[in-house]
């Protein structure tokens, strides 16, 4: 699924939003590889699928269906990832969206860059359920 990674810098001292550059790559290629793998849809509409999985809504969404099955420690990652100051708010999310999408994507590359891709392919599958719900009729 996803290449191992192992860091040079301690994962503790990383910063939230360098956590989430990283999730946000890791999130970006599983959407497309299961779109391209489940689907023959055309590019432009792949890429416009895709965006109902990515958008900060659509992770705020799918936020609601995977925090119950964090742990204390994923938990407080996401917290942290949530709290990180950051000066622009995407162009379509409100801030709270925006927050929990940064959250979501702090805890992924949290866990892909602890070599943990096991537990982001079980949380994958849970937000691949959350997210786009249009999909289902626009496959094929």
């Amino acid at each position: 699924m996803l290449p191992e990674s192992v860091p040079e810098i301690d994962i503790k001292e990383m910063s939230p939003l360098a956590l989430a550059f990283v999730g946000d790559a890791v999130l970006e290629l599983l959407v497309r590889s299961r779109l391209v793998g489940t689907t023959r849809l055309q590019p432009g509409r792949l890429h416009s699928v895709a965006t109902q999985y990515v958008s900060a809504r659509a992770q705020f969404r799918e936020l609601a269906a995977l925090e119950p099955l964090l742990t204390e420690q994923e938990a407080a990652v996401l917290r942290r990832g949530k709290n990180a100051s950051k000066a622009t708010v995407a162009k379509h999310a409100t801030a709270q969206e925006y927050r929990a999408s940064t959250g979501l994507e702090c805890l992924l590359g949290w866990l892909y860059l602890q070599g943990q891709n096991d537990r982001v392919a079980q949380l994958f599958e849970v937000l691949w359920q959350a997210g786009g719900p249009e999909t289902s009729s626009q496959q094929g």
